[in-house]
């Protein structure tokens, strides 16, 4: 497996509950680094620009309202299998079909507040850290 790195973004349900450093344990326990992290607080438009891609369903804008709601956490993870690994450490999108141990089983509130954000492929990854970061922030 090569080393990648993936967006993660730590949702405004967990900014709110002051879990940052708690989610951030978690994916340095499972071997992956932080290298590059923003607090920053997301407009409609921005949100509605990174979630695009789901413009067509009928949750859009309800997921932008909530990204764009209170601050969140946007950071870019490296490791080994980075991508899979970090999807491995949230968990499921519904909190309840999670594994134990999960961020998303330990944090999350709901299918919507579930906690976290992360990429789910290479190019994904790429358009999203992209998105956040400069080369300049992109500190290994």
């Amino acid at each position: 497996m090569a080393i990648e790195r993936t967006l993660s973004i730590i949702k405004p349900d967990a900014t709110r509950r002051n879990l940052t450093g708690k989610i951030n344990a978690k994916f340095e326990e499972a071997g992956l680094r932080i290298v590059a992290q923003k607090r920053i607080k997301l407009s409609l438009e921005q949100a509605g620009k990174f979630y695009e891609v789901h413009k067509e369903r009928p949750f859009y804008g309800e997921l932008c309202e909530f990204m764009a709601s209170e601050p969140v956490v946007v950071q870019v993870l490296e490791g080994e299998g980075a991508i899979a690994k970090n999807r491995e450490v949230m968990g499921a999108t519904n909190p309840a079909n999670a594994v134990d141990g999960t961020i998303r089983k330990e944090f999350a509130l709901s299918v919507g507040e579930n906690s976290v954000h992360g990429s789910d492929a290479p190019e994904t990854a790429a358009v999203e850290i992209a998105f956040f970061f400069s080369g300049l922030e992109l500190v290994g």
